[in-house]
C-alpha cells in the first residue's frame, strides 16, 4: 500500500518518533512538543509531508506554474472536443460519442419541417399518436 496517504498528525509523529530513537536501538527520552513541531515545520519547508486526503499521488513533488493561461487551456480543450479528440463525460460517454458519429444531419431545416407537418395535418394525412407502426422516423 505504497499510496496509502497519511495525515499530517501521524507523519509528525512518525518523525518525532523515528528521532527519538538512536541508531544502536535504545530509546531516548521522547521529544518534546516543541521539537515535533519543529520538525514538521523544517519537513513542510522541504516539501516532504503528505497532503491530506484523496487524490495526493504526487506529495512532496513541487510542480512549476503552467505556461498557458486558464483562456488557452479552455480554447484548446474547446477545440478537441469539437474535433472529437475528447470522449463525452460520464459512464456512457463512449455511447455518446458513437450515436454523434453515426448521425447524419438533416437536409431540411426546422421551418421547412414544420410547413410539411402543417400541411400534412391541414390534409389531415397525420397519424393519431399510439396508432402507427413502430418504424423509425426520418
Amino acid at each position: 500500500m505504497e499510496n496509502r496517504i497519511l495525515p499530517k498528525a501521524l507523519l509528525a509523529c512518525a518523525i518525532g518518533l523515528s528521532s527519538a530513537v538512536p541508531a544502536h536501538g535504545q530509546p531516548e527520552a521522547s521529544a518534546s512538543r516543541a521539537e515535533v513541531k519543529a520538525a514538521t515545520r523544517e519537513a513542510q519547508k522541504q516539501h516532504r509531508l503528505i497532503p491530506a486526503g484523496e487524490g495526493a499521488l504526487h506529495a512532496g513533488i513541487p510542480t512549476a506554474p503552467s505556461s498557458k493561461t486558464r483562456k488557452q487551456r479552455k480554447a484548446e480543450t474547446i477545440e478537441a472536443r469539437n474535433a472529437g479528440e475528447i470522449a463525452p463525460p460520464g459512464e456512457s460517454g463512449g455511447l455518446k460519442a458513437s450515436r454523434v458519429a453515426t448521425s447524419t444531419k438533416s437536409s431540411r431545416t426546422r421551418a421547412q419541417r414544420k410547413t410539411e407537418t402543417l400541411e400534412a395535418a391541414k390534409a389531415k394525412e397525420l397519424i393519431p399518436a399510439g396508432e402507427g407502426s413502430n418504424t423509425s422516423r426520418k
